[in-house]
């Protein structure tokens, strides 16, 4: 698979609670290449969390400093990045995340509510509704997730142990196919 990749960097978009940085985890390891998380990244530039940076600065301070972190690991090689939920709201993101494969790991909401319902570090669930505020932040993001160069639904009960093949070979037939298709233009 490495052979394939060339060092070209992955980026798992998704929402929060899809598994990003676990299945990210896992694919760093299985590709020999380093795991960053962007969220992490962004709390040691602020020096706080990122509900700290919500609560102080708001949301768009956050966006700013998560885009100047995005900037900065896309100029490196052979990485898997977490990125946050938001990261496809802003158009200047696509321009560093489609410097590599953007793979969106799609889970349905009902299964990320399960999942983050006992999370109270997310700023963007402390809501009266949480599984309103997931459904709606899904519908406003599905159309950007959907411009990932692989999509991957996780199925009900799948383990990032398990979802992380199925990933990898979305991607080599993904890489596949744009050879085969650079191949009968020339």
């Amino acid at each position: 698979m490495s052979d394939l990749l060339k060092g070209v960097n992955l980026y798992l978009v998704g929402m929060m609670g899809a598994g990003k940085t676990t299945v990210g985890r896992i694919l760093a390891k299985q590709l020999g290449y380093r795991f960053v998380d962007t969220d992490e990244l962004v709390e040691q530039v602020a020096g706080k969390s990122i509900a700290e940076i919500f609560e102080t600065e708001g949301e768009e301070a956050f966006r700013q400093t998560e885009t100047k972190v995005l900037g900065e690991v896309a100029a490196y090689k052979k990485l898997v990045i977490s990125t946050g939920g938001g990261i496809v709201l802003r158009q200047q993101n696509w321009s560093y995340l489609h410097y590599g494969i953007v793979l969106w790991l799609d889970v349905p909401v009902e299964q990320l509510y399960e999942r983050l319902r006992q999370d109270t570090s997310r700023p963007l669930l402390r809501d009266p509704d949480p599984l309103a505020k997931l459904h709606s932040l899904y519908e406003s993001r599905q159309r950007l997730y959907a411009q990932a160069d692989v999509h991957v639904i996780s199925g009900a009960g799948e383990t990032p142990q398990q979802l992380a093949p199925r990933v990898l070979e979305e991607i080599r037939k993904a890489l596949k196919s744009d050879v085969a298709s650079a191949a009968e233009s020339n």
